[in-house]
């Protein structure tokens, strides 16, 4: 199981991550207006501006989480965790029934009125759509993600044994070099030039 630890980690961040990125451009309410104007249909970066950066940090985040050593794995969870919890609270009240305050901007740049007084006149009804349950599933992924990578980072197997093994091995091979291996030399801070060797 921890040998998939970390790639279930990973996606999992990455899920939430992209949930996050494609519900901030989708319809997360629609305004129905009392001044018989057209109704007016509210993006998730319009009612959450936080949306959209957060959910691309998270995907960072995720990104990194798949290179990332021992102490880099904790400090990612915890960057994840925030992450989750500031998206958890931010989007909660926005479903159900979104405050008058979640699609201010988007009723004023329409009717250029401001103020929740004269905006509550222009404003009818505000109906959800199911965008910010999706967005809320997805922050209660990040945040259980976060918590099993906190939990098991310790015990991933490092990764890229293997090659370092293999490189160390032709590092120090005795043998007569090629250009291809005096070029590796070089970039290893060897002169292949050197007879001493």
């Amino acid at each position: 199981m921890l040998r998939r630890a970390r790639m279930l980690g990973v996606v999992a961040f990455l899920l939430a991550g992209g949930i996050g990125i494609i519900s901030s451009t989708q319809v997360w309410a629609t305004v129905q207006r009392a001044d018989a104007g057209e109704s007016l249909s509210v993006t998730g970066s319009v009612i959450y501006p936080l949306l959209a950066p957060l959910s691309l940090a998270v995907l960072a985040l995720g990104a990194a989480l798949s290179i990332a050593g021992l102490v880099l794995r904790h400090v990612i969870a915890v960057l994840g965790l925030g992450a989750g919890v500031t998206l958890l609270v931010g989007t909660a009240p926005l479903i159900g029934s979104p405050p008058l305050s979640a699609v201010a901007p988007a009723v004023t740049k329409a009717t250029g009125l401001g103020g929740e007084a004269s905006l509550s006149e222009v404003v009818d009804a505000i109906t959800p759509t199911p965008w910010p349950v999706f967005a809320l599933i997805a922050w209660i992924l990040l945040a259980m993600a976060s918590i099993y990578v906190l939990a098991t980072a310790r015990r991933w197997p490092a990764g890229g044994r293997r090659y370092r093994a293999a490189s160390e091995a032709a590092h120090h091979s005795t043998g007569p070099l090629d250009a291809v291996d005096s070029w590796d030399e070089l970039s290893h801070g060897t002169d292949p030039t050197d007879s001493a060797r």
